[in-house]
């Protein structure tokens, strides 16, 4: 196994396979693994030809444990932070294109913020989900106090956040956190499809969509509509928006250019 802290693959033309692999530490988040994994944000971001990335685990014991406290303890708790990226590089990150989550095991504190900093989540039957840093004197500081009220019910995130107690896979999958939950050895599997099925849209349709879809939860409707007036302005002076019906027409597949 390969001793960098992140994983590249392409994965046949549009999509990005990143490889969360720390495996001894459960993936744990230190400073190494931050730093690299925002430089493949980065990466995949200025790629034109990427269009999805699917965040996995090498191991399928966690996706990922969170924060390494003993890089705390060591007095560099803020290497986890990068400064376009947040947390582990990707919780604040600045990204149009659609990232899936292919959790294995605990995702647990910052592994969790992770998972809900992608857009969807596809999970094995042994995936838990949690945020326990009330059970350490902190809080989910990387987005997770606030992004899981906004998936599932807010009567139920605040349980969680609360307590600190995970939930299952399959109680994730019927709150509407996960999306897809098959079988252990078809986690990545299925996320690959599922990210197989969006590149083959416009990419440029899928990123306008996808903002605004994604400011639903922090936008009233009129600053929304104005938001989704101009998202479909732009889109329709894109070659991509004669080319999807023209291709329709002719009944063949469609050749983006985004």
């Amino acid at each position: 196994m390969d001793e960098s802290p992140v994983l590249f693959e392409r994965i046949a033309d549009h999509i990005a396979l990143v490889t969360l692999n720390r495996p001894a530490q459960r993936n744990a988040v230190n400073g190494a693994l931050a730093r690299a994994l925002e430089s493949y944000v980065q990466q995949i971001e200025s790629d034109p030809t990427l269009r999805v990335a699917v965040l996995c685990s090498s191991t399928e014991r966690a996706f990922c444990a969170g924060a390494d406290l003993a890089e705390f303890a060591a007095g560099r708790g803020m290497e986890l932070n990068t400064k376009s990226g947040g947390f582990a590089g990707l919780a604040y990150a600045n990204r149009a294109k659609p990232w899936i989550a292919a959790v294995r095991g605990f995702a647990l504190g910052g592994g969790l913020e992770l998972a809900l900093s992608c857009d969807m989540i596809v999970a094995g039957p042994t995936a838990s989900f949690g945020l326990p840093e009330v059970k350490r004197g902190i809080c989910a500081a990387a987005g997770g106090a606030y992004r899981l009220p906004r998936v599932i019910p807010r009567a139920i995130a605040l349980e969680m956040i609360a307590t600190g107690e995970p939930i299952s896979a399959e109680r994730g999958y019927q709150l509407g956190l996960v999306n897809k939950l098959v079988a252990e050895d078809q986690v990545q599997a299925e996320a690959l499809a599922l990210a197989a099925r969006i590149a083959a849209n416009a990419p440029l349709s899928v990123r306008e969509s996808l903002a605004v879809a994604r400011a639903a939860a922090d936008l009233e409707e009129p600053e929304l509509r104005t938001m989704l007036d101009a998202a479909f302005t732009r889109l329709m002076a894109s070659p991509d928006a004669q080319e999807g019906p023209r291709a329709f027409v002719e009944k063949r597949a469609p050749v983006w250019r985004g």
